[in-house]
């Protein structure tokens, strides 16, 4: 029943975006090149489809999507834990950090290409930039702000590292992992798109910029439509959710047995 109220609700909501989005098409005095109207965007992104150029794009953005995020949690969340566990290190690199991370992944782009040159690689970092700092943070507080009676419990039975990290430490702090590890979600989508606009000649990014180039507005706004729904596909997803209940349980499980 929630899912069904939910899709009525995305049903309603973008209805109703469609419909504000044709009437200021109809009372703009913008040119219909520049500022075109739902029926053609609709109409661009059916051809976008069948000339296969939105899926081959989608397909080189998810991938450089995936190498860079998948890789900046696993290194985000191996760094964490480590320095999670000692705080008097920590306090030394936490101002380096704090001193980084403000700055936004798309300033280091002349740079970046620099090294690495024009391809899949600039985006791939700036993923890997935009990702990493929320999930850094987020494991360090995570296991710094674990209940100590995980860790007394954990040592009445016996258990040392690396046994103490993988199966205490991490359960325990996972719920507030995934937080950060949701949040880098939508940070690194949005910087794949710009990073792609700069340092690629393929991928949603460098369509819209195409599209700009060419004056096609159209396939402007129809990319950027398609952009919204990948996001709200990765946000919808109940994976993190559901592993979040799955810690939490197991957390609660650790503690009942002592």
């Amino acid at each position: 029943m929630k899912k069904l109220l939910s899709v009525k609700n995305v049903i309603i909501s973008v209805a109703v975006l469609i419909l504000i989005w044709q009437l200021l098409f109809m009372v703009s005095s913008f040119d219909a090149a520049l500022f075109p109207s739902p029926k053609m965007a609709l109409d661009a992104l059916i051809e976008m489809i069948q000339n296969g150029k939105l899926f081959e794009n989608i397909k080189t953005s998810m991938f450089r999507f995936a190498a860079g995020y998948i890789s900046s949690v696993a290194v985000a969340v191996v760094l964490g834990l480590i320095l999670g566990r000692l705080p008097k290190v920590f306090q030394y690199i936490n101002p380096a950090v704090q001193l980084l991370r403000p700055i936004s992944p798309t300033a280091w782009m002349p740079f970046i290409v620099l090294l690495f040159g024009i391809g899949d690689m600039p985006a791939v970092v700036i993923i890997f930039i935009a990702a990493f700092f929320p999930v850094l943070l987020s494991t360090v507080g995570a296991v710094a702000n674990i209940d100590p009676i995980y860790l007394k419990v954990a040592k009445n039975f016996g258990i040392k590292q690396p046994e103490l990290t993988w199966k205490v430490i991490l359960p325990a702090a996972f719920p507030q992992i995934a937080n950060g590890i949701h949040l880098a979600l939508g940070t690194a989508w949005i910087f794949l798109v710009a990073g792609e606009m700069v340092g690629a000649q393929s991928g949603l990014g460098y369509q819209i910029i195409d599209a700009r180039n060419n004056i096609r507005a159209d396939i402007l706004l129809a990319t950027i439509f398609v952009i919204g729904v990948d996001l709200s596909i990765c946000f919808s997803t109940d994976f993190l959710s559901s592993s979040r209940s799955r810690y939490l349980n197991h957390g609660e499980a650790f503690t009942d047995v002592y």
